[in-house]
């Protein structure tokens, strides 16, 4: 479903089980600095589970909607914001980390203000953007399981580093795409 046919509806199926991501933020939070890492893995699981899941209801039933554009990649942002940054702090990520990911969200939310400003609607999300969020978010448990010790944790670090450097890749190519499709945008606009 195109952006032009999402509807304004806000109870929806998919928007609830978005609600709900944003609600497990905190309680992911709480639970990586309490070294609860278990659990702090399964809220994540269930998280990015959620996050395929309403997703595909929104499609398969035709519950898109503009509120559901706002709170999925919302949600996203947030968990990768507050996971990566409660990582970095325990550890178990470099602090660079940290920066490319938050770099590129603060130049994406910059491009987003200017195509706002000059009244077009926000640009629609790449499927390389989506790839990088899909990565980073298949990385962090990994890289929580890594911390610990035996070979399960090598096997999870040396996947979860290659979905970190991958979702770093593509996050940072997307924010490219999005800088190159603004461009356009906003030419077309001075044009016309």
């Amino acid at each position: 479903m195109s952006e032009q046919e999402a509807s304004t509806r806000v109870l929806t199926v998919p928007n609830v089980i978005s609600f709900v991501r944003l609600l497990l933020v905190p309680v992911f939070a709480i639970l990586l600095v309490q070294h609860r890492d278990g659990w702090a893995l399964v809220v994540l699981a269930v998280s990015g589970a959620s996050d395929w899941l309403d997703g595909v209801i929104a499609r398969r039933w035709n519950q898109v909607s503009k509120l559901g554009q706002l709170l999925d990649p919302a949600a996203d942002r947030l968990f990768i914001l507050v996971t990566i940054v409660t990582l970095a702090w325990r550890g178990v990520v470099p602090w660079w980390l940290v920066i490319a990911l938050v770099l590129r969200d603060v130049l994406l939310g910059i491009i987003q203000l200017v195509v706002a400003r000059a009244g077009h609607r926000p640009l629609p999300v790449h499927l390389a953007g989506k790839a990088g969020t899909f990565a980073l978010l298949y990385a962090f448990p990994l890289l929580l399981l890594g911390s610990w010790h035996g070979p399960v944790a090598t096997v999870a670090t040396v996947l979860g580093w290659a979905f970190a450097l991958w979702g770093v890749g593509l996050y940072w190519f997307s924010g490219v795409l999005y800088l190159g499709q603004a461009r356009r945008v906003l030419a077309a606009r001075a044009a016309a």
